[in-house]
């Protein structure tokens, strides 16, 4: 990914200057342009899992056979803001780890969430989050 597409995914997904922004399924293909745009957006770097700092947005990488969505949408919730989002991002169909949307819609209800919007980002496919009202 170019730097300008990186920092036009950033505006996409609603990261602004001091938010926190917490980072969960890092590995090796996780997309690094997007990962520093969004780290020169807030100023610093983006929380690990083990944050205790109350959320703005979480970026969760997941990829097929990473384990159970439910069980990891539940632990994001834990310190996500009231206004908080939560981008599920995934890799893009044809891609090592695909997830099938479906399993990303069906997770969400489960997990207190709602499904609001999606978006393309280069090789990943994102889903934002929110909690229910």
């Amino acid at each position: 990914m170019v730097a300008a597409d990186a920092r036009n995914f950033v505006e996409v997904l609603g990261v602004k200057p001091e938010m926190i922004v917490q980072e969960r399924g890092w590995d090796e293909d996780t997309d690094d342009a997007l990962r520093e745009a969004i780290e020169t957006v807030i100023g610093e770097e983006m929380e690990d899992e083990d944050s205790d700092e109350v959320i703005d947005i979480v970026l969760l990488w997941w990829r097929d056979g990473d384990g159970d969505l439910v069980d990891e949408l539940v632990d994001a919730i834990g310190l996500l803001a009231e206004d908080g989002s939560i981008w599920v991002l995934s890799p893009k169909t044809g891609r090592d780890g695909y997830v099938e949307p479906s399993d990303i819609s069906e997770a969400a209800p489960t997990a207190g969430l709602n499904q609001t919007s999606v978006a393309t980002l280069g090789e990943w496919a994102g889903s934002r989050l929110v909690q229910r009202r």
